[in-house]
């Protein structure tokens, strides 16, 4: 008999758009295909696989049915290089991260010893630059239109709350749809309620997370936003797979039944199965 915690009634066919898995420069709990297995455990049935390290586009695809994969633009793919968002999207993958770990706002942290990103620690590289002077460098123009024209999601990365609105407003008018902030609550990304006003008008989807939830105190946790941004703009990303945090089979559960205790059964099966997988699929 399994001593996990008990998934609610409703937990099947769910939707994570942020699962890390190995080879990965960090240590993780499972490779490509162990770690979907251990999602599928759970309820989920749609995995969406990133990488620091670049293109998650093909190890997705021979990962399995309902598993999909992306790019992240940090230096180790050219930064702002629509090249790499095209070969990804031709290959399936349906995210493009904006720079993670080359963003200047996560590198900021890190030199300032944020206790959030000390499991990140290990990796270093290059800054990519994304705004000069609250303006989009113009490198970016023709990875936005590559987002739009394969109709991809485009999210956030580690980009500060300032940072993605400025990009993000961009992206809409060039006609990109789907707009991803990641963990925004984490205190690095520096949200702001005015910020989360413009995000809310432009359309951006949030990412609820456990592990940025374990990361934050229970003031900052992301399921504070089921209390003010609107349920139809939230979806799931757990960021799961860190040795530091649990395995989801320990971890998947208790946060389920808080997202439930706090927006009810109905509403918390639509945001953790169709909201989810309604960002990620055409």
């Amino acid at each position: 008999m399994s001593d996990s915690p008990a998934l609610p009634d409703w937990a099947r066919g769910m939707t994570d758009l942020h699962v890390h898995s190995s080879p990965s420069l960090l240590p993780r709990h499972g490779d490509d295909r162990e770690t979907v297995a251990a999602m599928r455990a759970e309820g989920f049935t749609t995995v969406v696989l990133k990488a620091h390290e670049g293109s998650t586009a093909e190890r997705a695809a021979a990962a399995g049915e309902g598993v999909y994969g992306g790019v992240v633009l940090n230096s180790c793919v050219g930064g702002a290089s629509p090249d790499a968002v095209e070969v990804a999207a031709g290959l399936g993958g349906r995210i493009v991260w904006l720079p993670t770990l080359s963003s200047r706002t996560h590198r900021a942290a890190m030199a300032s010893s944020a206790p959030e990103l000390t499991n990140l620690r290990k990796v270093g590289l290059r800054p990519v630059d994304v705004a000069d002077g609250g303006r989009l460098r113009p490198e970016w123009h023709d990875v936005l239109d590559a987002v739009a024209a394969h109709d991809l999601v485009l999210a956030s990365g580690h980009l500060s709350a300032a940072e993605t609105l400025v990009i993000f407003t961009e992206a809409r008018r060039r006609g990109v749809r789907r707009l991803l902030v990641n963990h925004p609550k984490l205190a690095f990304m520096r949200w702001r309620e005015e910020t989360a006003d413009a995000l809310r008008a432009l359309g951006a989807h949030c990412e609820l997370g456990i592990v940025p939830d374990r990361l934050c105190p229970p003031e900052d946790s992301s399921l504070g936003l089921t209390a003010g941004y609107p349920l139809p703009l939230l979806v799931f990303g757990g960021d799961m797979g860190h040795t530091d945090h649990p395995r989801p089979a320990e971890a998947v559960a208790p946060w389920l039944r808080e997202l439930e205790r706090r927006v009810g059964a109905d509403a918390a099966a639509t945001l953790m199965t169709t909201t989810s997988r309604q960002l990620l699929l055409p």
